[in-house]
């Protein structure tokens, strides 16, 4: 699933994000979801977040839980 929904992101959410130095590369940082930064319902490159560590970027793929 790709992170472009605000409804599919939540607090405590494992996720895949693009920082921004990453953007050129591609290499994405895993993290826990600790605030959603994004106030629009959709974004085409990705919801932005703050992982629980502190960093910050958009959302590129959410971690199936299952």
């Amino acid at each position: 699933m790709n992170g472009q929904n605000r409804k599919d992101i939540y607090p405590g959410l494992e996720v895949d994000i693009i920082l921004k130095k990453d953007q050129r590369s591609g290499k994405l940082t895993r993290g826990i979801v600790k605030d959603l930064l994004t106030s629009s319902a959709f974004h085409s490159r990705g919801i932005k977040v703050r992982l629980d560590d502190g960093q910050v970027g958009r959302v590129a793929f959410i971690v199936d839980s299952e």
